[in-house]
């Protein structure tokens, strides 16, 4: 095959690349919304983490009309242990005062036993779920754990926190109170 042959190929390949980028980039690229302020919080299940038949699957529409923290974290990752204290201190305060925590496990199977020891280490009131499936995960787009999402009570994500952070500190809680304080649906 001459080079010139070889070059007509080559620059085949890359038209039809070029083509195939441009119509996924147009059509497929446009069909998964970006999971961020502004948007609708995806729907979701989880498992509540009682032991025995107590067990029940929960979903995001078990707190329509609230303001939720949801946040995304497993037993194995650092950060989130670091995080978990915060969240129950900010339990304390704003729970009282309508704020749902809800923190879901994106564990592997059969880790609910390890997920329960770590809420009693830890002494976690707030809820825990857990959805060993990872279509959480994905639902939101999570990047790594542990990832939080401040969600308004007309459902809509208000704030995207990516990384652990100190849920105690005054401009964490400024924003919750702003949409505590809001009137319900």
């Amino acid at each position: 095959m001459t080079s010139k042959a070889q070059w007509a190929i080559a620059a085949g390949i890359v038209a039809l690349g070029a083509v195939g980028l441009l119509y996924a980039t147009n059509v497929i690229g446009g069909g998964i919304p970006p999971v961020e302020a502004g948007s609708a919080a995806p729907p979701f299940r989880a498992a509540t983490t009682v032991a025995g038949a107590n067990v029940r699957e929960k979903s995001l529409a078990d707190y329509k009309g609230q303001v939720v923290l949801l946040n995304l974290w497993a037993t194995w990752c650092g950060p989130c242990r670091s995080e978990m204290p915060s969240l129950e201190r900010l339990q304390q305060e704003l729970g009282p005062k309508g704020l749902k925590i809800v923190a879901v496990s994106v564990d592997n199977p059969g880790m609910e036993d390890a997920i329960r020891d770590f809420r009693k280490e830890f002494g976690l009131t707030f809820e825990i779920l857990y959805a060993p499936d990872g279509k959480i995960r994905d639902d939101y787009q999570a990047t790594g754990f542990p990832e939080t999402f401040i969600i308004g009570r007309d459902g809509v994500l208000r704030k995207r926190v990516i990384a652990a952070t100190d849920w105690s500190a005054e401009p964490q809680k400024a924003l919750l109170r702003q949409l505590l304080a809001e009137p319900g649906s």
